[in-house]
């Protein structure tokens, strides 16, 4: 008789805990959902190409060959939670890559003024376009498309119609240098391992942290064993490529610098009060003007800061070719939108997470990669990529009127 009281108080206790455990999958499921298509996708690709795609040498390239895209999605994302959209960061890219080449090339400047000089540009070139829209109130599209056109004109303008290259070396090892090893290690780069281990451990712990401070105000927070799943899970990932890595040429220079850009977005948008404003207006634009925010100056900062990231990008993609192109940074702005959509980012703003647009921009670039190496054509490409986001941007419509 005890033991039936017992089952009976178990499974009362245990419904709770089901109930919330489905509710969470409910509320989380874009989030986890894209997680899981990530994993699939590459799971697929690996089979499919025979195990190519995560070789050493092709997960360096892949991470080389997305460095840009990650780092403008960043920008983007805070474009987009913002309730506005930036079409120019492509030309924007471009044009960067083209006055540094000039700089460097044609005037002989060091890399290091040169990247400042390019840096504040671009910087300069996000708040002439979001004067416009924060304080004048022109949509966004509208701003941006024009400046996509400005800044694809003026790259050619600067380069005359031609290709201006090689950058010196030491702007090269921006996009293709790696970490050197302090160990010496020759067939494993130590160096790597060790880092990727504590990173590993270094995100366990922020974690536990975070999760221990949310305990301890009462707040709620997602059930243990997700927590501990998902967590265990990307401290795997990082060990495992990080291992992966060192096994060919260890960690590349640009991957330190997305590392460094994806902690600092992350921390910002869930952390300061500047970050939660920023939802909050793209939530709601007037009740966050209600409350005492300045919507206007903070619509400017985001295109500015995307201006920034765009330049930084625009150094990346030029150093990585070693040369700079009248069409560099064409339709990057297509990958970049893509990325944050595909990532869990709504249309209608408020709603999106930095972990999600780095997930969207390298669920794209798998993609690319994979096909690519099955050999699949660039049109045949530009379709399953239109595919993939428009269906996510018809779950996230569907969920919210839903």
């Amino acid at each position: 008789m005890q033991s039936e009281v017992n089952t009976v108080e178990s499974a009362v206790t245990a419904a709770p805990h089901a109930r919330l455990h489905v509710g969470f999958i409910k509320n989380n499921l874009r989030e986890y959902g894209m997680l899981i298509s990530l994993v699939a996708i590459m799971v697929l690709f690996q089979v499919l190409t025979d195990g190519t795609l995560m070789r050493p040498l092709n997960i360096t390239n892949l991470l080389l060959q997305n460095s840009y895209i990650v780092i403008m999605a960043l920008g983007m994302l805070l474009v987009i939670v913002a309730g506005h959209i930036d079409l120019s960061v492509g030309s924007v890219c471009g044009f960067i890559g083209a006055l540094a080449a000039v700089l460097m090339v044609e005037y002989h400047w060091h890399f290091v003024p040169t990247t400042i000089v390019c840096l504040v540009a671009g910087g300069a070139i996000g708040a002439a376009q979001g004067w416009f829209v924060a304080f004048f109130r022109i949509p966004s599209f509208i701003v941006t498309l024009a400046g996509m056109l400005v800044f694809k004109g003026l790259s050619l303008a600067l380069l005359e119609g031609q290709s201006v290259g090689p950058f010196p070396v030491e702007f090269q090892r921006l996009s293709s240098g790696f970490i050197p090893d302090v160990f010496g290690g020759e067939e494993l780069r130590t160096t790597s391992v060790v880092l990727g281990a504590i990173a590993a451990a270094a995100l366990l712990f922020f974690k536990l942290r975070g999760r221990a401070k949310l305990a301890k105000y009462g707040m709620d927070q997602e059930p243990y064993a997700f927590f501990l799943v998902k967590n265990v899970f990307f401290a795997g990932v990082i060990l495992f490529l990080s291992y992966l890595l060192a096994s060919y040429r260890g960690l590349p220079n640009v991957l330190i610098v997305m590392a460094v850009l994806i902690v600092a977005y992350d921390f910002v948008t869930n952390r300061t009060t500047i970050g939660r404003r920023i939802y909050a207006l793209g939530g709601n634009e007037k009740a966050a003007r209600l409350s005492g925010i300045k919507t206007q100056r903070l619509a400017f900062l985001t295109f500015v800061n995307m201006g920034v990231l765009a330049a930084l990008a625009g150094l990346v993609f030029a150093a990585r070719l070693n040369t700079a192109t009248p069409k560099a940074g064409l339709g990057f702005e297509l990958d970049v939108i893509a990325a944050c959509f595909i990532g869990g980012a709504s249309a209608s703003g408020g709603v999106g997470k930095v972990m999600g647009a780095v997930i969207g921009a390298f669920v794209m670039g798998v993609m690319n990669n994979g096909m690519s190496i099955l050999g699949v054509g660039i049109d045949y490409q530009q379709v399953i990529k239109g595919l993939v986001l428009l269906a996510a941007v018809f779950i996230d419509v569907y969920n919210k009127n839903k």
